[in-house]
């Protein structure tokens, strides 16, 4: 249900030129058989643990690895049209994306294995604003940045989404930003750890569809607030904790 829910809202919305914020050329996907060996070792590792995790919740077949580096390669390859060339040593700016992709790993799972179904959804969820703070690849260096925010390799979503979550916590949280602060540890550190993993292990996965449903529904600070919220659950443990 929560898959075909997400699918027609962004189908609906990726068709109105008023929410479409990013503009993405034409990508047909490329239908070679892909295997996880093309990867690098990150990626093998983030792909077997999909799976592994995709077969505990009984949402993939035998046969979903194929699946799953199909989705993998052809978004590379489709974001890979709209990214500047920019010339640094940084190693988190060389090539494709350093990370694993663990958003379209989520949407693999959510539905259910079907390759075309996610390939499909992706696309049309890169044209809207909510795309450039759940799927963290979608800005890797991305010609929609300016120049110098691609080049310094900092993802706009440390800037912008855990710098308001750092904000709020001051106003709302004030004991538990402060012992992060004790700590010497940010909470935007530990923010853009649940970002970029989605959430995986650190919730369940009921919890996951819900954070990225909140967030395709009604907008990109509900992430913010989802931190916030996460914070305010653990208030007790973390005071604990620095007593410690």
């Amino acid at each position: 249900v929560l898959a075909e829910l997400i699918e027609k809202f962004v189908s609906h919305l990726s068709e109105s030129q008023k929410d479409c914020y990013f503009s993405t050329g034409n990508y047909t996907a490329v239908a070679a058989d892909v295997k996880k060996e093309n990867f690098s070792s990150a990626q093998q590792l983030g792909v077997e643990m999909t799976i592994r995790y995709g077969k505990y919740l009984n949402l993939l077949k035998e046969d979903a690895e194929n699946g799953l580096c199909f989705v993998l390669m052809n978004c590379e390859e489709f974001l890979k049209q709209q990214q500047r060339t920019v010339v640094s040593s940084l190693c988190c700016l060389q090539d494709h994306y350093a990370g694993y992709d663990w958003f379209a790993s989520s949407v693999f799972l959510i539905m259910s294995g079907d390759r075309e179904k996610t390939l499909t959804f992706l696309q049309q969820f890169s044209r809207l604003l909510v795309s450039a703070f759940l799927w963290l690849p979608r800005l890797h260096l991305s010609m929609h940045l300016p120049v110098t925010t691609a080049e310094y390799g900092i993802h706009p979503v440390y800037f912008s989404s855990t710098h308001h979550v750092e904000m709020l916590l001051k106003a709302e949280l004030p004991l538990v930003c402060s012992a992060f602060y004790m700590s010497g540890f940010t909470p935007s550190q530990i923010c853009l750890q649940w970002i970029t993993q989605c959430f995986w292990n650190y919730m369940d996965w009921s919890e996951i569809c819900h954070y990225i449903a909140i967030c395709i529904f009604l907008g990109p600070d509900y992430q913010i607030y989802m931190c916030i919220s996460v914070f305010r659950h653990l208030q007790h443990d973390i005071l604990k904790h620095t007593e410690a």
